[in-house]
């Protein structure tokens, strides 16, 4: 099972933020006793956590019986509980070997790793699509603001890699990690960061009073946290019901915050209309964010149209983001194909994201073939004879998608069915029909036209200049 099937289970039967940390306290044991003190926080938590964490430092320093503890605790954890290695791994000349020993050998569901050496040093742990990467992306020890809040408070760097960790993965593969962390720091991190998921590994910091803490990490709904039992619990006489009292209050405040969120902070129509059509919202919201705009603009295939559709931003704006793909996937489902081929490259994110949500393997035929490596036509692995369906963003000519489709066919692949976001409407489906092809759209250039008139959004003279190019 994937790092989120697990998590989201766990979630659903525990009703739990927190998760289990199960480091060695040699303080309190000696190497003998260690393993029967972690099994028992196990046996206290297992019903009450949504993960483990295992810090991979304290484990090392016990040296070979440290590595066997790991192994040993790794297995007592039900297997319907993600477990989390808390790694902090830097070694960028190692990454590759670590990361399959992590996800492979020690079966883990997350690792954290520091970041300062870029994608190359988080690369290696992307291949791995079922598991979760946490960035390490701010600590709160004196010392480390120095660097972190280097050059001033108002665009520190822990910022900065915020934003770019975001550019590495999806939400569903790259997580951020925080140390010890005021809540005006957490704040800032879920602001630049609303949905991703958010591991903090300090108990100081958050435990007494965790309202603040909630106040600024819990996300639009009301979760996306990960939070630590604190140590001191499981020396009272009854950890459990600490641990669930603890619980409960957390889930309380979550309540509380989603009960009192305004309306007002989420998008709504601005505009009452007399007939409900599926896709309405979404294309309100594309021309309100600057997908749609006016004015003479030269397309890829060299015509220049009196509009400009342009689907990039989307993939920076998750939640309409994961609308189209779900519009797509609408359509998908009543096809029948054994591979998901993005057109490059605007279709590419929108492919990724329909493979990973209809668990379909993907390929995408190359714009430009290499002159050099493997020099592949597509990429990928595929059988010939597959049926593959077709993934392109707008169909205007219709040229790059039937161009891609005659790749993929040249390699021996099934071509049948062709799915787009917007159809301009220009005939194009018909040559697909002519080529062997079906096609297939979400929206079509004149509903996004009447849709946009009646929102109030667009004048008289655009309302036909759209509808005068789908003729």
């Amino acid at each position: 099972m994937s790092f989120w099937h697990k998590y989201e289970g766990a979630i659903a039967k525990t009703d739990s933020l927190l998760y289990g940390n199960l480091d060695p306290d040699l303080e309190r044991f000696t190497i003998e006793d260690l393993e029967g003190d972690l099994q028992q926080k196990i046996a206290h938590t297992q019903d009450l956590v949504c993960a483990y964490r295992l810090n991979l430092g304290a484990y090392q320093v016990l040296g070979a019986a440290g590595m066997t503890l790991l192994q040993s605790i790794r297995r007592s954890i039900p297997v319907s509980i993600p477990i989390i290695l808390d790694a902090q791994y830097s070694d960028l000349e190692t990454s590759t070997a670590f990361a399959r020993l992590v996800f492979e050998t020690w079966q883990m569901d997350g690792c954290t790793v520091l970041p300062y050496a870029g994608l190359d040093q988080v690369a290696p742990f992307l291949m791995y699509g079922d598991r979760l990467v946490f960035v390490l992306c701010y600590t709160g020890n004196p010392s480390g603001s120095v660097l972190q809040d280097y050059p001033h408070s108002d665009t520190p760097l822990y910022l900065h890699l915020v934003e770019s960790a975001q550019s590495w993965g999806t939400p569903d593969r790259v997580a951020l990690s925080l140390g010890e962390v005021m809540p005006d720091v957490l704040a800032q991190v879920r602001l630049a960061a609303p949905e991703r998921l958010i591991l903090l590994t300090d108990y100081d910091s958050i435990f007494p009073d965790v309202t603040e803490i909630l106040d600024a990490g819990l996300n639009g709904s009301g979760d996306g946290l990960l939070l630590p039992i604190p140590p001191e619990i499981f020396a009272e006489d009854n950890p459990r019901e600490a641990i669930a009292h603890l619980r409960d209050k957390i889930n309380q405040e979550r309540q509380q915050k989603l009960e009192g969120r305004p309306t007002c902070d989420l998008w709504v129509p601005d505009v009452c209309f007399l007939e409900s059509t599926p896709y309405r919202d979404l294309i309100l919201q594309l021309y309100d964010i600057g997908c749609i705009t006016f004015g003479d603009h030269v397309q890829a295939s060299g015509q220049v149209l009196p509009y400009y559709i342009d689907l990039r931003k989307i993939i920076s704006l998750p939640q309409i983001f994961h609308q189209i793909v779900s519009a797509y996937a609408d359509i998908l489902k009543t096809l029948e194909f054994e591979r998901i081929a993005g057109i490059p490259y605007g279709a590419l994110p929108t492919a990724t994201g329909l493979a990973l949500r209809l668990e379909h393997p993907m390929i995408y035929p190359r714009k430009e073939v290499k002159n050099h490596g493997a020099k592949r036509l597509v990429e990928g692995h595929f059988e010939p004879g597959e049926k593959v369906v077709v993934i392109e963003d707008i169909l205007i000519t219709g040229r790059s998608a039937m161009e891609g489709a005659a790749k993929l066919k040249s390699v021996g692949l099934e071509v049948e069915d062709i799915v787009v976001f917007i159809d301009h409407e220009r005939g194009v489906k018909e040559k697909l029909k002519e080529q062997g092809y079906c096609g297939h759209s979400v929206l079509t250039l004149s509903e996004i036209a009447q849709t946009l008139k009646e929102g109030g959004r667009i004048t008289g003279d655009q309302f036909e200049s759209l509808m005068s190019e789908q003729a």
